[in-house]
């Protein structure tokens, strides 16, 4: 199973790290395997959130998400973004931004560095989205009941979610401005980039998400049609399949994941200019990175840890509101990448012990209730 799931992540490392040895020596190998370890503790939570999307589509979809997805989240987000983001900011060609990144790589990463507020507001307010959707809503399991249930009820308010992240884009651009005012900086004039830039992550959140919602919907009442059909099969002892998102519900939520994917990738794409300024390399340690977050993405649903380990949705939700506090909080302030990765590893971590927990006092509960109804019976 683990390697069936893996194979390919395993495949692509060997070829990665091949290819890093070729290309600078072993120094480079060692670059490579760093970036490596870096992005999967960076989007570990990725994987966690995926999953719970994944799992709801057919065996077509996931196919495309583990083919087409990771050629554009490794070549896409991973190679093809950062020079985008130099072409767009430097106004220039993407051949001379191809070339300025191989030839010239301080200057590039100095455009990479200089774009970072936008980024970091379209990425930022994104995954505040996806956090604020999550913890607004009525849940039947609750992780942290004494947070959850209060903002369950608040969360019966229109739009609250959408209120709420355009109050923190106001606060961040205002705050960026005021600062780069006051200590003269060259950034003044980019508040307003950063307010537009986190505009279009909040409406990229809400078109994606809610088409996908919509067509999500709209299975609805062929679910309900399908599911007499179901009992009456399980009756007869035929064998019954879950319903699979397919169509057009299953395409959007592909785009969403693909946006999802690509709003994580913003912090582990930023801090890959901490390690190296080679894009080469850079593409080659984020893309294996994010081939091994792709198969285990599919590895947790085809184990089902996401339903036999209930908190770590919770957690992982948890761990895309830091992370979003952190993007919008480094369009002014610089923060470490081992406290990005950090925060959200132990916040999983330890939804994940909450969720052992949980299932352990579940099974003695159940154990305790068996032995109550043999002494009943016994009495009897």
């Amino acid at each position: 199973m683990v390697l069936k799931t893996f194979g390919w992540s395993f495949a692509v490392t060997a070829l990665g790290l091949v290819a890093a040895v070729l290309f600078g020596g072993w120094a480079a190998l060692g670059l490579v395997a760093i970036l490596s370890i870096m992005e999967i503790s960076l989007s570990f939570d990725n994987a966690v959130v995926n999953a719970g999307i994944l799992k709801k589509m057919n065996a077509f979809w996931q196919k495309i998400f583990l083919t087409i997805g990771i050629l554009i989240a490794v070549f896409g987000m991973r190679l093809v973004f950062p020079v985008v983001i130099v072409a767009v900011s430097a106004k220039m060609g993407p051949i001379e931004a191809v070339r300025l990144a191989l030839n010239d790589k301080d200057k590039y990463q100095q455009l990479v560095t200089d774009a970072h507020p936008s980024i970091a507001a379209f990425g930022g307010m994104f995954l505040l989205m996806i956090f604020l959707d999550f913890i607004f809503e009525d849940r039947d399991i609750k992780w942290l009941g004494w947070l959850e249930r209060p903002l369950a009820k608040l969360g019966k308010v229109d739009m609250l979610s959408v209120c709420i992240a355009l109050i923190v884009l106001l606060v961040s651009s205002m705050t960026f401005a005021k600062h780069a005012h006051q200590h003269g900086g060259t950034h003044a004039d980019k508040a307003e980039t950063v307010l537009i830039s986190g505009l279009a992550g909040l409406v990229t959140y809400l078109i994606v998400g809610g088409l996908s919602g919509f067509f999500e919907d709209k299975l609805e009442e062929e679910e309900e049609r399908e599911h007499e059909e179901e009992e009456k099969a399980k009756k007869e002892g035929k064998s019954v399949s879950a319903i699979a998102l397919s169509g057009k519900a299953a395409f959007f939520m592909f785009l969403y994941l693909e946006v999802l994917d690509a709003s994580f990738s913003f912090d582990g794409v930023i801090g890959a200019f901490a390690i190296t300024n080679d894009i080469v390399l850079m593409a080659l340690g984020l893309g294996i990175g994010a081939m091994y977050v792709r198969s285990l993405t599919v590895y947790l649903v085809r184990e089902g840890t996401l339903d036999d380990y209930v908190y770590l949705e919770h957690g992982a939700h948890y761990a895309i509101g830091a992370l979003a506090a952190i993007l919008l909080v480094t369009i002014q302030y610089e923060i470490n990448e081992f406290i990005t990765g950090s925060i959200g590893v132990l916040l999983i971590g330890f939804s994940f012990w909450s969720s052992v927990r949980r299932n352990k006092r579940l099974a003695a509960e159940e154990g305790a209730g068996s032995d109550e109804k043999a002494e009943v019976s016994s009495g009897v």
